[in-house]
Formats: structure tokens, sequence, C-alpha cells
């Protein structure tokens, strides 16, 4: 119902666009050519809104579609960023948290662990928004633009990261012997 009243909004007496092109305006006046780095995180919330990637899809798309036409880009690639986001917003979707933590045996524990799933959820969708990004402006702005430095630095961040998480665990399991 949700996603119905959202698409079938427009018109009425009052003329009124319906809300997904309404909202594609101001996303568009707001974000100008860096809503593909938003457009990932925006399929997320909608997972975690509505419990699954397929209704975010559906209530997202003709809003992230007309936000891609307005910025100048192929809009088939800013819904696939929705696609790709309300996929990474599956792993912080209350639904799917319920379940799994009903299955791993952490009932009532589902709170933290949403709050220790939001830093990959933003990893993810910050690592595709980059990508995607880099992928649209290709044509305009050549391969070394704002996504691919973004992209680049959080690979570089990541590789840090394991390399020191391998380091602190050798010298945890040292300190033991």
């Amino acid at each position: 119902p949700m996603v119905q009243v959202f698409l079938n909004s427009g018109g009425g007496a009052a003329g009124y666009d319906q809300m997904p092109i309404a909202l594609a305006n101001g996303a568009a006046a707001l974000a100008g050519d860096f809503w593909p780095f938003f457009a990932t995180f925006i399929g997320g919330i909608g997972a975690f809104i509505a419990g699954s990637n397929t209704v975010s899809n559906m209530m997202f798309a003709l809003f992230q579609y007309d936000v891609g036409m307005q910025i100048g880009v192929d809009a088939t690639w800013i819904v696939a960023l929705q696609a790709v986001g309300g996929a990474a917003g599956n792993m912080i979707c209350v639904h799917n948290v319920v379940a799994a933590s009903a299955v791993a045996g952490l009932i009532g524990k589902e709170g933290a662990v949403i709050r220790k799933t939001l830093f990959p959820f933003a990893y993810y969708a910050l690592l595709t928004g980059s990508i995607g990004y880099s992928i649209v402006w290709y044509a305009d702005k050549g391969l070394f633009n704002l996504g691919t430095f973004i992209a680049a630095l959080i690979a570089c961040i990541a590789v840090y990261i394991i390399a020191t998480n391998r380091r602190r665990a050798d010298l945890l399991i040292n300190a033991r012997n």
C-alpha cells in the first residue's frame, strides 16, 4: 500500500506531480552531479524501512530514474545503484536482522546487530556509489574523476585495516605463547 500511495499520488484537483517526481526535482537540485554517491544510500534506506530490496526498488525506481534524467546521465545506471543499495540495505533491514538473530540465538540483541552492521553498510554503499559516479561521469570527466579517487581511497583504507588487524592478531597470539 505504501508503494501504491507513493507512486499514484500525482494529479488530482491541485495538479501536483507524483511524489517521486517532486522528490526527484528537489534531490537533483540539491545533489546535482554528486547524486550517484547518494543513490545507493536511498536504496539501502528504502530496504531498511520497507523490509526488502524488492519493495525499495518498486518505491524508488521512478524517483531514481527521474533524478538521473535531470542530472543528464544514463538513468539506468542510477536505477542500478538503487538496486545495489537496496541489496546492501538488507543487512540492516529489521526483518532480516530479527530472522537472523532468532536463528543465531541472539534474541533481544537486534539493536546491537544493526549497530554493528551499519559500518559495513556505509562502506559498501559508499564504495558502490563511488564506482557508480565514476561510471556515469566517465564520458564527461574521464577515468580519473572524484568517484575513482574515493573508490581508491576506500580500497586503501580497507587494505590498511586488514593489514593492521593481522598484525594485532599476531601480537595477541605471541603474547599468549
